[in-house]
């Protein structure tokens, strides 16, 4: 027995599935990931996974040229691997469905703390992020048994590991956040932690997103056509990280605008956020909060006053970057942040989410 953790990823071939694959892959205390497939989809519609575990031939040995085999999902498969930790890289709708499925099989338990021996899961998707019905009607979830879900809604963490890690190191079931989520709630949530903004008076968020946030599988919006050469805003007071964001920060629905846009690059997300203050501050004060609140977060870095973040500065990383500018009348706010979607955003979050779950260090896997 080598000792290491058994992972396994369920729809590894996606955009976030495949960036989770590669992290996993070179993590340093695990086996190698198991990597799944949903039943509807076939090794010839999905592809294989090259590139993660290096080259392998014909008969799946290193040396050769070829791809890394996506295997059909099954519990059964999960069992006979030995997989302590599944990943959900899946439709929101389907990883409902199966995480209440390991439930009834006995797999995992809804018992608090944890299970020696049970099953632990990261979801990447929004089943399990939201707490008040409400907010978790935009997804129309149809529960095959309510009970379960209630049960399971309650015990899920939220995984911002910048705001819940020592609920997420004792959880069975991880709800990894949103990438245009992440990016509006961790440089919101110091100032309204510090209790500094005049929420009354609205706070509005100006995203744009790579085109990978849209996911692979493509449509109208999302092809070359229509993306390049192009910038456009869409689901306006319809997207569903809205309630994510409201749920998180204890904002009622009337004090914040969300406006999300499609970028026409690859990856990465940029955020610009307007924000009134209750008092006159300085940016010395601003800097202070957010330096307090993130003081030793390891993927949260805090640029100097009026220094503003890029994409470019935060793609392929983990890192959220985030920076401010003051209004000379000490009262108007403009926060900036930046993340890459497919990391922060996602895969790089979940494997953070990992490392608090198993006590190891944040970065462990990420540098």
């Amino acid at each position: 027995m080598s000792g290491k953790l058994k992972t396994a990823v369920l729809g590894a071939t996606g955009y976030s599935g495949i960036e989770l694959a590669r992290i996993l892959a070179r993590h340093p205390r695990l086996d190698q990931p198991l990597l799944l497939r949903r039943n509807a989809e076939t090794a010839e519609s999905t592809g294989g996974l090259p590139h993660i575990f290096g080259n392998h031939n014909a008969n799946g040995k290193s040396g050769g040229n070829g791809n890394s085999p996506a295997l059909p999902f099954s519990w059964s498969t999960l069992e006979h691997h030995g997989v302590e930790l599944l990943f959900l890289a899946t439709p929101h709708a389907v990883s409902r469905e199966l995480v209440a499925e390991a439930v009834t099989r006995g797999l995992m338990t809804l018992t608090s703390g944890l299970t020696t021996g049970g099953l632990r899961i990261i979801d990447l998707s929004g089943a399990w992020r939201l707490k008040h019905d409400d907010h978790r009607a935009v997804y129309g979830f149809k529960d095959n048994c309510p009970q379960t879900a209630a049960e399971l809604t309650d015990r899920a963490v939220y995984g911002l590991p910048e705001l819940n890690s020592t609920s997420i190191s004792s959880a069975a079931l991880v709800a990894n956040p949103g990438c245009y989520a992440t990016s509006i709630i961790l440089p919101l949530a110091p100032l309204l932690s510090a209790g500094i903004v005049d929420c009354d008076r609205g706070i509005i968020s100006d995203s744009k997103s790579g085109v990978s946030g849209a996911g692979k599988e493509p449509t109208t919006r999302t092809h070359f056509v229509s993306v390049a050469d192009n910038f456009s805003a869409y689901s306006l007071f319809g997207h569903r990280h809205t309630s994510e964001i409201l749920e998180q920060l204890a904002l009622d629905s009337r004090q914040f605008i969300f406006t999300p846009h499609l970028l026409p690059i690859p990856r990465g997300i940029l955020s610009t956020i307007y924000v009134y203050l209750k008092r006159e501050m300085t940016a010395d004060e601003v800097q202070t909060c957010f330096y307090d609140f993130y003081r030793g977060k390891h993927w949260v870095r805090v640029f100097p006053a009026s220094t503003l973040p890029e994409i470019q500065f935060s793609v392929h990383t983990n890192y959220c970057d985030l920076g401010f500018c003051l209004a000379h009348d000490g009262r108007r706010l403009i926060v900036v942040s930046c993340l890459d979607n497919l990391l922060k955003g996602a895969a790089g979050q979940a494997v953070q989410n990992m490392n608090l779950m198993y006590g190891w260090n944040e970065a462990e896997g990420l540098q």
